[in-house]
């Protein structure tokens, strides 16, 4: 059975589906430098406005992108739901930790923190569906202390997918994948299986992060994770990776039920690989045996050979670990001369949504025939072709990457639908 991709929905730094991607497509980049919490000095941060935004807010506006584009009307009862994310509602639960509100640093109810109010989904018969969670119950300030247990309950990491199944009717499986930074892929996965074993018509899938919170900036600053200056994957001179909010979600339907309705379709995904090194807690296993594993199966399950990859959206984080092991992996395994490029100089590195980010950047791609620039990237250190400029280019076949940590590898496929 073909899986098809009829809908697309963006949010990151650099705006929505359609203002993001011309954006990427002219080299521009939504980092800059921010001090969202005082007690941390400015750094590079690709934030979708001037202050954090929390994960509810995101996910229904990348919803209401997602479904407006593959042209459906609520309620979807019989439509599968599977969003990740690697941090879920911590930011929230941190502002619950800390015995007080950040009254200034997040927004209030139905809107993003220093941003416009998100569109409502409208229904079959054209009324503006709401949220379905009581504004009581939404993550804003002014908590109450102690904690009741229905507020702790309302941030547990599951709940970013069950308040989109709510909000779109979805009475289908929900799934919450958490997968580090190869979330993104593992949820577009789980959604093709979850059609091509018939629990679905439809899924809508993805992964949205809101990352940006103390503890979280604090623990990736220990690490040494953080750039001081900017991202620059796969650059001599690259210093690590700046935080990004965002992510993609994508409609997945079988492609008779796309084409019975006339749908506009993307490309259709045609196989996966996902593996694990079981090896290190925050770094990739150099041998790549696991990574390599990962690619070898998504490519034997779309019957293709390495030589039929067209373009790689490749993890490319401008770590220097992830970017010297994906680089090497890249020219082992792929032909000399496949187009290879990375986002996040763009979009920053948004973790668990970056391989959705990667996912739709790819089918659009596809659709439009063009490639996106490796944007930050100034002297390559390695000898692979990457995309500097915008490039028009006819793609059969993309893959997207993703390596996380924990060892966590993800590989998907995807070629246009004739």
């Amino acid at each position: 059975m073909d899986v098809v991709v009829t809908g697309i929905g963006i949010v990151s730094a650099l705006g929505d589906r359609e203002t993001g991607w011309k954006r990427l497509l002219s080299g521009e980049s939504g980092i800059d430098r921010h001090q969202p919490f005082l007690a941390i000095e400015p750094l590079p941060l690709a934030l979708i406005h001037t202050k954090p935004t929390d994960l509810i807010t995101l996910i229904r506006q990348v919803l209401v992108d997602a479904l407006q584009d593959a042209n459906l009307t609520l309620p979807l009862p019989d439509c599968g739901v599977v969003i990740g994310s690697s941090r879920g509602l911590q930011a929230n639960l941190e502002i619950l930790a800390s015995g007080r509100g950040e009254e200034g640093e997040r927004g209030g109810e139905g809107e993003c923190r220093g941003g416009a109010p998100v569109p409502a989904l409208k229904g079959g018969d054209g009324v503006n569906s709401q949220f379905p969670i009581p504004n009581s119950q939404l993550p804003i300030p002014n908590y109450q202390f102690p904690i009741p247990n229905s507020q702790f309950v309302d941030f547990l990491p599951h709940m970013g997918a069950i308040a989109a199944a709510r909000e779109i009717g979805a009475t289908g499986p929900v799934l919450a994948p958490m997968a580090a930074c190869a979330t993104g892929v593992w949820t577009i996965a789980r959604a093709v299986e979850l059609i091509r074993t018939g629990l679905c018509d439809r899924v809508v899938a993805g992964s949205v992060e809101a990352p940006v919170s103390p503890l979280t900036l604090a623990g990736f600053k220990q690490m040494g994770a953080l750039a001081p200056t900017g991202c620059y994957p796969f650059d001599r001179d690259r210093e690590g990776f700046v935080l990004g909010e965002g992510g993609a979600l994508l409609v997945l339907e079988p492609a008779d039920l796309a084409k019975s309705r006339g749908a506009k379709i993307y490309g259709r995904v045609l196989g996966f690989g996902l593996t694990n090194d079981a090896c290190y807690a925050n770094a990739p296993d150099l041998a790549g045996s696991s990574a390599i594993a990962a690619i070898g199966q998504c490519l034997k399950r779309s019957n293709l050979a390495p030589e039929d990859i067209d373009f790689i959206h490749a993890h490319g984080t401008a770590t220097e670990l992830n970017d010297r092991h994906e680089a090497l992996l890249i020219q082992k395994l792929f032909p000399l001369g496949v187009a290879v490029s990375s986002t996040k100089g763009a979009t920053g590195h948004t973790l668990g949504a970056s391989g959705a980010l990667g996912a739709a950047f790819c089918l659009m791609s596809m659709k439009y025939g063009v490639l996106p620039p490796c944007t930050g990237l100034k002297q390559p250190e390695f000898e692979l072709d990457f995309v500097r400029l915008a490039r028009s280019r006819k793609v059969r076949n993309a893959v997207c990457l993703s390596f996380g940590f924990g060892g966590q590898n993800g590989a998907i496929v995807f070629s246009p639908y004739c």
